[in-house]
């Protein structure tokens, strides 16, 4: 059993009370490797904003769990290197098991979500008490989900959209002891979130259903899943230097902060994240096809994803200087 204070990490249970307090979200960004890690710390460091690193079920598997022990340790040690402490928490995304999340707390993880929204109602708190009542013990905190998201992002799909039912959300909480909830209000998983003609906006995420949740659980911490915003100035870049994303969207930055201005306090943004990269090491591919050296296109990938990331911290998720240095 490794815990996860043995890393230097932190729980989302603090953070979460501060932002609810503070009107903004903790940004949630996924990782697979060295590179993303880099951006993300540096990132959060620069613009002193707590953290959620974010590491799915798939990416354990590519990253291999034995070595995102000690990137985690790493990611720590880098950003008191940086000269800021700031809060790190590393969570599980989308755990489709009790086997995944026990084994993710038993490995360094102090965050774990149990995604059993595509299960019946009463399986679903079921399966999220099992994992909240193994994760307590270990002061590791739990993210459920209600409703589902459609798209596709790693190993989740889903080809439709069912709306989270505010009346269920109540029970849910009270029953399975969750500390946060993803709630689905019109956000969804992947590049391509939404059928849009060109220059056509995308809909409008269902404020009605959060305002709604937010009376019957109020203060509790609510997650927006698929909360990328699909930039159409990156969509183009790539598509410039050979890539093909005809009419990818995604979900409003304006409607984004207006969520985190409420009970929204953690806002998981990946997509936008793996379009930045492949943007920069398109670029590098067509103007220097003789480069061979993965530093060159990996590094300014890195640059890019750092840039995209302070934005999202100041603009729209407003988590800048809310560490103080600890």
């Amino acid at each position: 059993m490794l815990h996860y204070k043995e890393l230097g990490l932190v729980n989302s249970r603090e953070l979460f009370k501060d932002a609810v307090k503070g009107g903004y979200a903790i940004p949630a960004f996924n990782f697979n490797n060295l590179e993303q890690l880099q951006a993300i710390i540096s990132a959060c460091v620069e613009t002193k904003s707590p953290v959620i690193l974010q590491v799915s079920k798939g990416a354990r598997k590519y990253a291999n769990q034995t070595l995102l022990q000690y990137l985690a340790k790493g990611a720590v040690e880098y950003a008191n290197e940086l000269g800021y402490k700031i809060p790190i928490v590393l969570h599980l995304d989308h755990g489709d098991s009790f086997e995944t999340c026990k084994s993710c707390i038993e490995t360094g993880f102090s965050s774990v979500m149990i995604d059993g929204s595509h299960l019946p109602y009463e399986e679903n708190v079921r399966l999220t008490k099992q994992v909240v009542e193994y994760a307590h013990q270990y002061d590791v905190t739990v993210e459920g989900e209600l409703g589902v998201l459609a798209g596709i992002e790693d190993e989740v799909s889903s080809d439709h959209t069912s709306y989270t039912r505010p009346e269920e959300v109540e029970d849910f909480v009270k029953k399975t002891g969750v500390d946060s909830l993803a709630i689905s209000i019109g956000t969804s998983h992947g590049a391509f979130k939404f059928k849009v003609k060109p220059g056509e906006e995308p809909p409008p995420l269902r404020f009605d259903i959060l305002e709604e949740c937010e009376k019957r659980i109020p203060g509790f911490p609510i997650v927006l899943h698929g909360a990328s915003s699909i930039p159409q100035d990156i969509v183009a870049e790539i598509n410039k230097y050979g890539g093909k994303m005809e009419n990818a969207a995604g979900v409003s930055e304006d409607q984004l902060r207006k969520a985190a201005s409420s009970a929204v306090c953690k806002i998981n943004i990946d997509s936008d994240g793996r379009l930045a990269m492949t943007a920069a090491i398109r670029k590098v591919f067509v103007e220097k096809p003789e480069e061979f050296d993965p530093r060159k296109y990996l590094g300014p990938a890195r640059d890019k994803l750092k840039e995209l990331y302070k934005h999202k911290i100041v603009n729209v998720l407003g988590s800048a200087d809310k560490v103080v240095n600890i």
